[in-house]
């Protein structure tokens, strides 16, 4: 069971943040942080991502608007780029951000908002990369990513 868990937690994982990502983080890994890779993959991306009540688009707009509230910039900045492989457009990501501001404050939004212009600013300089093979398109509410 654990181990399907984790099979489905790290597919989950590369269609959201893509193969590099996954394989640098992989290859990073030590024995002190395995245990914690291992934790989020089975508890995040196969527990949560992987279930089947809301599109990929949506939870990558629910997890960059907690993030930003939380002021976790380092996370933050991996799901924006994520938003590649999600289908969430820089139009959703700023009007998420809005609430953020709304809700958790406008230091929390304009911070969010600063790193999210970096950062889309460092995807479009950057060679034009294109989505992950395996990321769904918008997919139909209900599916499975």
């Amino acid at each position: 069971m654990a181990d399907e868990r984790l099979k489905l937690g790290e597919k989950t994982r590369r269609r959201v943040l893509g193969d590099a990502h996954v394989d640098r983080s992989l290859a990073n890994a030590t024995a002190f942080d395995k245990p914690f890779i291992d934790f989020i993959t089975g508890g995040v991306w196969a527990s949560v991502w992987g279930r089947p009540n809301l599109t990929p688009r949506e939870r990558s707009l629910i997890t960059i608007a907690l993030l930003a509230g939380l002021g976790h910039h380092e996370e933050l900045a991996i799901h924006i780029r994520a938003t590649r492989n999600t289908g969430a457009s820089e139009e959703d990501v700023r009007e998420a951000l809005l609430h953020v501001a709304a809700y958790a404050g406008a230091p929390a939004g304009n911070s969010a908002i600063v790193l999210a212009r970096r950062v889309y600013g460092e995807m479009k300089a950057a060679a034009p990369e294109a989505p992950n093979k395996k990321a769904p398109k918008r997919m139909a509410k209900g599916k499975k990513p």
